[in-house]
């Protein structure tokens, strides 16, 4: 039956033209967008018997009743007054509203859990422990380097000039006769002993003369071993050593001289004139001998190997 104009001339569509079918779809996109349940019949009005068609022409449902998808392309390619120019969904899209981020509440009756985050109280407990058990081992290294390997001196008098001056600075190597025997021209740190006197000063730096066995004598200011000349080349002048009387400990006491016993050695300080060494106190037992000095540290720039 062909369409008829109603007295405005406009066409009046059957109950299965396309214009009936798109407003109802748009009314149902538009009530599923708003969360509404779909817009009842209107009133007097009945589902159309029969294959309904789309704008373009196709049945909205095959042979088994099932319906045909109708695209937005089917759509744009309707002729006439069913025919649209834009999408008919464009607006019924709802943009979701997004939360901002929060923390969701821990479930009701469960317990705080600590993820032992740093700042957090166990993150701080063990961080403590960490940076305890650095500075604890530190200061057993420290002590352990102190007493058994190494120790740091200073020169209190100055019975090592020139050498050594009142002030500076040593180190001290304790292993040193651990690993050989003392030699002859080292500056060995010892405790003085046997009623020795040292104004109050519990460690004395000497430089090692002669040693066990050997018989040192003086003669017009010069030092010999065994009859041999020594040598002094740390001595700003050769002939400055001055001569002893019957000195205590040795082998035989005879004046001006002295033959050194076994396990000690003979000790001069390079200032000849003003020290107090074993031409006074005798000779010196090596196990009293703490270590060898062997690096000047102190003051700066004055950093040299003795």
């Amino acid at each position: 039956m062909p369409d008829e104009k109603d007295e405005t001339g406009e066409i009046q569509g059957s109950p299965g033209s396309g214009s009936v079918w798109t407003d109802d779809l748009l009314a149902r996109a538009k009530a599923r967008s708003a969360g509404n349940a779909e817009p009842p019949e209107p009133a007097g009005e009945s589902e159309p018997t029969g294959d309904r068609e789309s704008p373009t022409g196709e049945p909205l449902s095959d042979a088994t009743g099932r319906p045909t998808l109708v695209t937005r392309t089917d759509l744009a390619k309707a002729e006439g007054p069913d025919a649209l120019s834009d999408p008919p969904f464009a607006d019924t899209f709802v943009v979701p509203v997004i939360p901002p981020h929060s923390t969701p509440p821990p479930p009701v009756g469960s317990e705080p859990m600590d993820l032992d985050l740093p700042g957090t109280g166990a993150g701080a407990r063990r961080a403590l422990i960490e940076w305890g058990s650095v500075l604890a081992g530190a200061l057993i290294l420290a002590l352990v380097v102190r007493t058994f390997l190494f120790g740091a001196y200073y020169i209190p008098s100055p019975s090592m000039e020139p050498t050594l001056s009142v002030g500076d600075r040593i180190i001290v190597n304790k292993v040193s006769y651990r690993l050989h025997d003392v030699n002859r021209g080292d500056l060995v740190v010892f405790h003085p002993t046997r009623g020795a006197t040292t104004n109050g000063i519990d460690d004395l730096i000497k430089r090692v003369i002669a040693l066990p066995g050997e018989t040192v004598k003086f003669d017009a200011g010069r030092v010999t071993i065994d009859g041999g000349l020594l040598l002094e080349p740390y001595l700003p002048v050769p002939d400055m050593t001055a001569g002893m009387g019957v000195v205590p400990w040795c082998v035989a006491e005879v004046s001006n001289q002295c033959t050194v016993p076994a396990d000690h050695v003979f000790v001069m300080g390079d200032n000849r004139g003003n020290s107090r060494d074993s031409r006074i106190f005798g000779p010196v037992p090596i196990t009293t001998i703490t270590g060898r000095a062997f690096v000047r540290v102190w003051p700066p720039g004055s950093l040299d190997r003795l």
